[in-house]
């Protein structure tokens, strides 16, 4: 694939660009306004995704669902991972990462179970019995709140990649340009509002006001979507 990149020039380099998470997904929202209306399916990246990919879904009146993965963490950080695995089993390694931590094979081996194990349970949470929807000629929107590493990212296109979508974009409000360089080629469109470089990056530096998203406040934002919306959601 060959993607294009629209950032807002005027955010380039800047912290605390955004109010929150809403705001985010309002600025994404108007550069995203050539879809308002049209056939793209809105995915959200649990939970931190999902406040972002509702406002952009509300304002565009597209459909919205999720695409469940989970970072696979360092034993010792409950931030920092080494890898990620996506909502259809997909598993991606950062072998730089492993080396670095000399992390062994029976560490590689159990975090990855764990995260495997959060990743079928964020699916059954969100998704329920739902069957997914078919991607075969369906553009979809891909959204997260912000790339640091793009481990995350990575393993979420390498997981609708395998379930055929037709054409994949990805909106996220803040990125650092070396993570946007080395997901460039696996998307048709980029759409990043705060772009930044540096060695110090935080997703959380683009933003006035940063919390966690608790998965069941982020389920009932998506559940609440889906209820207002369903005679029009066709997924």
């Amino acid at each position: 694939m060959n993607s294009s990149v629209h950032d807002i020039p005027q955010f380039r380099e800047k912290t605390g660009v955004f109010r929150g998470r809403r705001h985010a997904g309002q600025v994404l929202a108007e550069m995203l306004e050539e879809w308002k209306g049209g056939n793209p399916l809105i995915l959200g990246i649990p939970s931190g995704g999902v406040p972002v990919a509702v406002e952009i879904a509300e304002a565009l009146t597209l459909p919205l669902d999720v695409a469940v993965v989970s970072k696979i963490l360092l034993p010792w950080n409950t931030e920092a991972g080494f890898g990620a695995v996506g909502f259809d089993g997909s598993v991606w390694i950062n072998e730089e990462y492993v080396a670095y931590y000399g992390l062994d094979k029976p560490t590689i081996e159990q975090q990855t179970r764990a995260a495997q194990e959060k990743v079928q349970r964020r699916v059954k949470l969100f998704r329920g019995d739902r069957e997914w929807p078919d991607l075969a000629n369906q553009m979809v929107i891909l959204v997260d709140d912000g790339i640091a590493a793009g481990s995350t990212i990575r393993v979420a296109l390498a997981a609708l990649q395998n379930t055929g979508a037709g054409k994949i974009i990805v909106a996220v409000p803040t990125a650092h340009q070396e993570s946007l360089g080395q997901i460039m080629s696996r998307v048709d469109k980029l759409y990043c509002a705060n772009i930044r470089s540096g060695r110090q990056f935080a997703v959380a530096s683009a933003y006035r006001m940063w919390d966690d998203v608790d998965e069941a406040e982020a389920r009932r934002m998506v559940h609440s979507f889906q209820d207002r919306h369903e005679p029009e959601q066709n997924i």
